[in-house]
């Protein structure tokens, strides 16, 4: 099956910004940016999700992915094409958004949680799997799921992981993080979301050795 890779990064972390506004996007991307982040996630539940998107998407580097989370349907990957999205994220396994999505070019990570689930998704192409709720799996539930998993498959952990434990994580040679509530939550200036960011770099780089 072929798949789009994901792209090499330093920090293979995907901020999630649920709740962005589109006044806000700006400043909290540049800052995340600024700070080493090169993924960004905005979830369809956020105002005016597809305004905030093409806003990140035109200040980002070429390096970076922006893109959405949430994402449900085809139309909702129609339009995330047209503000410029290049990342697709959703909470569940659905065969024709991910072919929709691959088909304009995304990284996709659908949400996953079961053997069953994982499979699916990597039958229909997709780049990663987002593993939600990490924190009730945990990595030695992910790791006994990824053994039978193709090897080119991303693997996150996102749901409670944060810069208190990517060590755990890394033990088990699990990488890959999306970040919610330890980095942004609605109402955070942009200084604060930035501030976090450091200290989630710092956390990883030292679980990382």
């Amino acid at each position: 099956m072929n798949r789009i890779p994901f792209p090499e990064m330093t920090y293979p972390l995907v901020a999630i910004l649920r709740g962005l506004k589109p006044e806000e996007t700006e400043a909290v991307v540049g800052g995340l940016i600024e700070t080493g982040f090169t993924a960004i996630e905005i979830p369809l539940n956020s105002p005016d999700p597809f305004k905030s998107i093409e806003i990140a998407a035109k200040i980002a580097p070429a390096n970076c992915l922006i893109g959405a989370g949430t994402v449900l349907t085809v139309e909702d990957v129609t339009t995330l094409d047209a503000a410029g999205g290049k990342l697709m994220v959703s909470p569940n396994v659905e065969p024709e958004v991910i072919r929709a999505a691959y088909e304009k070019g995304m990284v996709t990570l659908p949400g996953v949680f079961t053997a069953t689930e994982a499979l699916a998704a990597a039958k229909a192409g997709a780049t990663g799997l987002k593993f939600f709720p990490a924190s009730v799996l945990g990595a030695s539930g992910i790791n006994a799921i990824r053994s039978i998993l193709p090897k080119d498959l991303l693997i996150a952990a996102v749901g409670g992981v944060s810069d208190q434990n990517f060590t755990d994580y890394m033990k088990a040679d699990i990488k890959a993080f999306g970040l919610g509530t330890s980095l942004y939550k609605p109402g955070m200036t942009a200084a604060e979301v930035k501030e976090r960011a450091k200290t989630t770099i710092a956390a990883y780089d030292a679980a990382r050795g």
